[in-house]
């Protein structure tokens, strides 16, 4: 058998992927580990008593604003991975701009607060717990994306991996902020974070083992 003969034979059978494939298996994926954590949180955890009043503050939408962000860039950032010819995503800057505005929150936070209150401002009550918090209700969201990369062909696999779990992680921390009362941007921007980057590096960790195709 020659070379054109091989390579008929090899794709006489191949069916063709349908259009938008692999936004659709993501987006699956992320809706049903969602689902998952968000019965994590509300048969777990509780939602917070006081939700409906604490959304006519800003500290609320402060924090799903950043955490929904978070989420799909870094969603973004694991389809792009999710082909084999990705190298690399130049779109995992973009958490950059998020994590950069927090920041300004809480620098202007912490300018309008006496230095006496910015130690509370930081830790809140709940600093211990929150960043694994964040981890534990990130697995069912990182599994889903997991499953579906069986499909997928990432080649850089770490990174890959690591995209997924702050993507994870992402959308943890907005479903966990229906739990958190906690109010303070310094708060958000180092322990939601914390959380975010720790399932990140699980993320990593496994996706080598994971991920091989």
């Amino acid at each position: 058998m020659n070379t054109d003969e091989l390579i008929d034979s090899l794709s006489a059978d191949v069916t063709p992927v349908a259009t938008h494939a692999v936004e659709r298996r993501l987006s699956v994926a992320v809706a049903t580990g969602a689902a998952a954590t968000a019965m994590l949180v509300v048969f777990g955890l509780g939602v917070r008593h006081d939700l409906a009043s604490a959304m006519h503050g800003y500290a609320v939408w402060m924090k799903w604003a950043y955490t929904l962000s978070c989420g799909v860039i870094a969603l973004f950032a694991t389809y792009h991975l999710a082909r084999p010819e990705a190298t690399r995503s130049r779109s995992l800057w973009l958490l950059l701009i998020p994590v950069g505005l927090l920041g300004l929150v809480a620098v202007v936070e912490f300018a309008a607060a006496p230095p006496s209150h910015w130690l509370a401002m930081w830790l809140g009550d709940s600093w211990q717990r929150c960043s694994m918090r964040v981890l534990v209700l990130a697995m069912p969201i990182l599994v889903a994306l997991i499953w579906a990369f069986r499909r997928f062909a990432p080649t850089q696999l770490r990174l890959t991996g690591a995209a997924a779990g702050f993507a994870a992680g992402g959308f943890a921390a907005l479903l966990y902020s229906f739990r958190c009362d906690e109010t303070g941007a310094a708060f958000v921007l180092t322990w939601y974070t914390l959380g975010m980057v720790a399932a990140a590096a699980f993320g990593a960790l496994i996706g080598p083992r994971l991920l091989r195709w």
